[in-house]
Order: structure tokens, then sequence, then C-alpha cells
């Protein structure tokens, strides 16, 4: 793929991946006819899933992410909730005036269905959005969404899976608060557990000066610890593992060495783009099973509009709501690039894999469904997004190192916007992060970085130093 950039210049690499997964599926099945692979939850929650998120936290634009992150949370929270709902309740409403025919289903089945469906997959996201190269603040929200999406969904699934476990008789109110609180328990428990991590790997790097051979591996370590200590505290994992790489970034590239430094951050991508090209080529291989499929056109066709049409609704109303309180208004061609990127993927078709048959009577129908669900948003959305933006004319980015000056123009303005603030009175995310950088370097910074790392962060001794360099070279 990568040799022929006209290939991957139309289609992107994950389509081309599932569709190899089909073909390879299919001549396996000609072959033996049993479907000898498929895409287990335990080996994509354990084992795939980690490196994807890990590198996505490791990596993420830290001030663009937290200058945005009010945006992301709403989408990402009230968001999912509002697809969640609509999508079930909708399916509910047309499945009772007896257009899908008789199915052994009940609203809350529905509802379950819903959560998993809602699952905005980062993986596919990042695989079609870094192609396109739209601007920062439009690709921050909608793969900050799709990664803390992500966690809200299993959440929300795993609340009404044990609602259809007790049975609908024996959902009471109690449950239901039960449910609310057990939301806001395990996304805030999984987000603490990453930032403990975050910091206990901050300060283990801090020590790491003279075993600079294994610098690398307590990263790697410590972050999938956070990833495991959260899945067993029965708190979210994917948040636990994204806040341990977003929050000790900072420290651990101080403290290492470059060569360390280049060491995580080629291994790190490595890991993350095998374990991409597994996921795609699974997805397509677990396609060609016939057990699996069971075919309802009218749920299928209709799961398709509504996660379409309700996701176009939520963005709307959303982004009218945040615009309120936004400098940087969103536009109406933003709107339409963040209602087209719901792009499905491996965590949806995971979490209906890991359903029960006895539970849920229909699990072959949710399953079908979702595959259709993820190959029709992966392929299609993802063919026709590059030409979307390109039509619509989507501010894009620019990749290049800021110069010396417009990082001194940008800081004066952050101290001059955070004084405005503190003068008049007002909290704003300016303020705030006045005050969290003075806390970092007065206290954090003193802990968590070894005291050469501090020396060496001086902006203009940093210049200076490779002004230097150059004429010596």
């Amino acid at each position: 793929f990568q040799l022929s950039h006209r290939v991957t210049q139309v289609v992107p690499e994950s389509a081309l991946l599932i569709t190899l997964g089909l073909l390879l599926g299919g001549i396996v099945w000609a072959a033996d006819h049993i479907a000898s692979f498929a895409l287990t939850p335990t080996v994509f929650f354990f084992y795939l899933l980690p490196p994807i998120v890990l590198d996505a936290g490791y990596f993420m634009p830290n001030r663009l992410f937290f200058g945005n992150l009010g945006s992301i949370l709403l989408y990402a929270v009230i968001g999912t909730v509002w697809n969640a709902a609509t999508t079930g309740l909708s399916l509910y409403g047309v499945y009772r005036t007896g257009i899908m025919g008789q199915l052994n289903i009940g609203l809350l089945d529905f509802l379950l269905f819903g959560s998993l469906i809602a699952a905005v997959d980062p993986v596919a996201v990042l695989a079609v959005f870094e192609e396109v190269h739209v601007n920062e603040v439009l690709f921050i929200i909608v793969f900050g969404e799709s990664l803390l999406n992500d966690a809200v969904t299993v959440v929300l699934y795993d609340v009404f899976k044990s609602f259809v476990t007790i049975g609908p008789e024996n959902v009471t109110g109690i449950e239901c608060v039960k449910g609310i609180v057990s939301f806001f328990v395990v996304s805030l428990g999984g987000t603490l557990v990453g930032i403990f991590f975050a910091f206990l790997l901050s300060l283990v790097s801090r020590f790491t000066k003279h075993v600079r051979i294994i610098e690398p591996g307590f990263v790697f370590i410590i972050s999938y610890l956070s990833y495991l200590t959260a899945e067993m505290l029965s708190l979210s994992a994917i948040l636990a593992i994204t806040f341990c790489g977003i929050c000790c970034q900072k420290y651990v590239k101080a403290n290492i060495s470059e060569q360390s430094s280049t060491t995580v951050r080629y291994t790190m991508k490595m890991m993350a783009s095998g374990a991409e090209t597994i996921i795609f080529m699974f997805l397509g291989i677990s396609a060609v099973n016939p057990e699996i499929w069971t075919w309802n056109t009218a749920f299928i066709l209709l799961t398709l509009v509504f996660i379409s049409v309700y996701r176009v609704i939520g963005v709307i109303l959303q982004t009218w709501i945040l615009n309120h309180y936004r400098m940087v208004q969103l536009e109406i061609i933003d709107q339409v690039v963040m209602s087209y990127g719901g792009l499905r993927g491996a965590v949806a078709f995971a979490l209906v894999v890991l359903l029960d048959v006895d539970t849920v009577k229909e699990r072959n129908l949710f399953v079908s469904t979702t595959i259709i669900v993820v190959f029709f948003t992966v392929i299609f959305q993802g063919l026709t997004i590059k030409p979307l933006v390109q039509w619509l004319k989507v501010k894009k980015t620019e990749h290049r190192e800021p110069k010396l000056n417009e990082k001194l123009h940008g800081r004066a303005f952050d101290h001059i916007l955070s004084a405005i603030e503190d003068i008049s009175g007002q909290i704003g995310h300016n303020y705030l992060r006045d005050k969290w950088s003075n806390f970092d370097r007065k206290v954090l910074s003193k802990v968590l970085m070894r005291r050469s790392a501090q020396k060496s962060r001086d902006q203009i001794l940093n210049v200076f130093h490779e002004l230097n360099l150059k004429d010596a070279i």
C-alpha cells in the first residue's frame, strides 16, 4: 500500500486492509469451510487496543487538548448518550410498528445495541483524518471525542448489559441511579488511576540516569500497568492509559535520554501501526463466517439511517450551545466534517461479540448489523471524506516548528490574556492555565524532573545553544 501513493491517496489504508482481510477470509473459507480466525474481544481489549490508545495519549498535543477539553467532553459524554438513547429508542419504536417482522427482543436490548453502536472508533478516525490533514482544532475535537467516547461507550454498554442480565422487570429506579453513579465512578476512577501511574512513571524516569538501556521499558510497562490496574478495579482502562500518556509525556521526555526518547517514539508508533493493521485485517476476516450472519433488511438499513441522522442532529445542537462560549467558533463546514467523521470500528465489533446469546437472543442480528455499519462507515465514509474536505475547502493544518519570534509573542499573549482575566475577575482557561503553569514550575517539575532537565527547559538558552551548534557545524 505504501509503495503506491496513488492508491493510498484515494482509498484509506483502513479500507484496503478490510478488503484484504475479506479476501484472505474468503480463501480460508473456500479451502477449509471453517472460519479459523476471528477477532476475539480478549485479544482486542488486552493486546491490540492499549498500544493504539497509549500512542494517541503520549503524542497528544496537550495545549490543544486541554484548551478544547470542554468541547471534547460535551461531544464525548452528552453526544454519546444522545446517540445511544435516540438510536435505541427509534429502533424500538419502529420495531413496535411491525416493519422488522418477528424478533425476540425488548426495549433494553435495543438500548444495549444503541450504546455499542454509538462507539466512534479512534483507530478508524486516526487512520482517515491523519491522511486528510484537517486543521488542528477540528482534528483535536474529532479525535479527542472518539478517544473519550470509547470509554463512555464501554461504561454505558456495561450498565445496559447488567440491566438486560437481571431482566427488565427487575430494573427499578434504584438500579437506574446505581447505573448513573457507576458511570461517573468508572470514568473518573479510570482517569485518576491514569494520572497516578503517569506521576509514578515520571518519578521513576527521574532516577534512570545510570540505566539508560532500560528506560524505554519503564515507559511501556508502567503505562500498560495503568491499563491492567484500571481493568482489575472495574474502572475505565481506556481512560486510564490515555491520561497516563497525556500526563507523563512532558516529564518523561525531559528525563530520559535523546536515544531513549527516539526508541520510545518509534517503538510506540510501530506497535500502534501494527495493532491497527491487525485490527482492520481481522475485521475483514471475521466477516467471512456464515454462522454469525442473520439478515434483517429493515433493522440494518434503519440502523444506518438513525446513526447518521442523529449524529448530524447531535453535532448541530451541541455546537450551537458551544458557540455561545467558544472564542474560536465552529463553522458550518467544521460541523459537516464532524458529522461525517463518526466512523465506527473495532470497538463496536468487540463489544457486540462479547454479548451472550442466552441473555441477548438476537445476538447474531446485532453482530451482522455492526459489521455492516463498520464496513459502511470505514469504506464509504473513509473514501468520500477526502473529496468532501477538498470540496468544502476546509482549512488545513501546516506542519512546521514555530519560530522563536512566534513562541515569544505566543507566551506574551498568554500572560496578557491571563492578566486581563485576573483583573476583570473572570476565571477563564487562560487564567487557569497560568495558575497551573506556576504550580507545575514551583512544585511538580521539581519533584518529577531531574535537576539537569529543569535547567535545560529555558527556551532562550535552548535557542542560543542551537544557534551556537549551527555556527560550529
